[in-house]
């Protein structure tokens, strides 16, 4: 009989990988991103270990949204006091904050049926900048051309 091998924490081992997000589609590269930080793109994924690689996001403040998300899709936030519900549009996100946008939409696609800490511990992973500059030249991530990858994957 062949038993299924399950990975132990010690034999695991992690890549990093270098994605530009210049007209790619925020939904889609949100989906792809999670992926690979999960490690579903791995023949010996785990659920309940950290198999993921890290992701290197440049050009944050370049990612493309379809539609009229940009004008129309609001994030809402609370502070707890009386009347300071505040709001920002999607596109108002991209120009403030283009980091926490892509952040988010990454977030959101892990799947809520992990344990907390271990969600937490994959975004760790995530490393997003709004620039085509990055500190992480010395771990030499390995190229991913998504655009490339789909038609859909661009946009404009």
């Amino acid at each position: 009989m062949v038993a299924t091998k399950s990975l132990k924490g010690c034999e695991l081992e992690s890549k990093w990988y270098l994605i530009d997000a210049t007209d790619c589609t925020l939904g889609r590269l949100a989906a792809y991103t999670a992926n690979i930080l999960r490690g579903k793109n791995k023949p010996t994924w785990t659920p309940n270990l950290d198999c993921g690689d890290h992701v290197i996001i440049i050009n944050a403040s370049k990612v493309a949204l379809s539609g009229h998300k940009a004008d129309k899709d609001k994030f809402y936030w609370h502070s707890a006091w009386t009347g300071s519900l505040k709001e920002r549009t999607l596109g108002q996100m991209r120009e403030q904050k283009p980091e926490l946008l892509v952040k988010n939409a990454v977030k959101r696609m892990m799947g809520r049926r992990t344990t907390v800490a271990l969600a937490d511990k994959r975004l760790t992973k995530l490393h997003v900048y709004a620039g085509a500059e990055h500190k992480h030249s010395a771990q030499n991530p390995v190229v991913i051309d998504f655009a490339s990858l789909n038609p859909k994957n661009k946009r404009g």
